[in-house]
């Protein structure tokens, strides 16, 4: 379940945990050529926040192993979400233009930074450009990224799905990037055939891929070979999705695992996300859910019920993309 060596040799992390239940952090360290969790000295936190561990990315730049999805929330209720996760300990963020709330996103960063909540480089977003038009003038859709969400930089940028000009499109975000205007970049719904096509016409390796990966779609050849190449791999729709949540959310071997270790079922499907080393962006503007959400790191499912998991997978694809 643990992902093999990137290419800068090691997932670090640092886990800040605040539930009372909790006296040990964790560390992810390596150990035979792979990521392994060993525990390390208890961590403080401001706040009572709970914290994520963060990712070191395969530039050497880091990330939050987990975070808040955007799709879906709009005007002040993407605020209010944004604002409360960044309360609650989240530090990764995900908008793009096609969900229409980049403003509110920046919006949200900025005043929790001035609120003292967090700092501005502790914080990781993402955004995402789409095919057509703007992978036709990408420089002009890269820039009003920038400009919407108003927050200095973007951490990571992605293309949002493979398409026409998409290699046009990731070039010019790697001019970007010389600029110091963005971070890191990223691609979106890349599997194996497209990654093997894309890949040796860029210059910049991208730090990750987020794809559609749940329970019900495991999709773990790709998942191992984004890996392989030293790329964090980050899941939309981690609960299911749109229309198909409630199935899963209902299903007796999570119920039964989640019960074992008095956790909610979602906490449960977040926390195998987690040891698969696939980072979660579930969404929500229920800030108890959102509190709720990122709870998932003082408690481990053992290896049986990992498996328990990777037995549910039924190859069940709930986005055409």
């Amino acid at each position: 379940m643990f992902l093999q060596r990137l290419s800068i040799h090691v997932l670090l992390a640092t886990m800040l945990l605040t539930n009372a239940q909790c006296s040990k952090a964790q560390d992810i360290v390596e150990e035979n050529g792979n990521a392994v969790i060993t525990n390390s000295p208890e961590a403080s936190t401001t706040d009572n926040q709970m914290l994520a561990p963060t990712i070191m990315l395969n530039n050497g730049l880091q990330m939050a192993a987990f975070g808040i999805g955007t799709y879906s929330l709009k005007n002040g209720k993407c605020y209010t979400s944004v604002y409360t996760a960044l309360k609650n300990g989240y530090r990764l963020i995900d908008t793009a233009y096609m969900y229409g709330n980049e403003d509110e996103v920046g919006q949200a960063v900025r005043q929790a930074v001035a609120d003292g909540i967090c700092k501005r480089e502790d914080i990781t977003v993402i955004t995402k450009i789409y095919p057509g038009s703007q992978y036709a003038n990408p420089e002009k859709a890269i820039q009003e990224r920038l400009d919407k969400l108003n927050i200095d930089y973007v951490d990571i940028m992605l293309l949002h799905h493979p398409g026409d000009n998409d290699v046009k499109a990731y070039k010019a975000m790697e001019k970007f990037v010389q600029a110091g205007k963005i971070h890191s970049l990223g691609i979106s719904c890349f599997y194996i055939d497209e990654l093997k096509r894309f890949l040796p016409q860029v210059n910049i390796k991208p730090v990750l891929v987020q794809n559609e990966i749940h329970p019900y779609y495991q999709d773990t050849p790709v998942v191992d070979y984004i890996h392989s190449l030293g790329i964090v791999v980050q899941a939309w729709y981690p609960l299911g999705g749109r229309g198909h949540q409630s199935e899963l959310l209902k299903d007796p071997v999570l119920t039964r695992i989640a019960a074992a270790h008095g956790k909610s079922l979602v906490q449960v499907i977040l926390r195998w996300h987690y040891q698969r080393n696939v980072v979660a962006i579930p969404g929500s503007s229920n800030p108890s859910h959102i509190a709720e959400n990122i709870a998932i790191f003082d408690f481990t499912l053992s290896d049986d019920e990992m498996t328990e998991i990777a037995a549910l997978n039924r190859n069940e694809k709930h986005d055409w993309y």
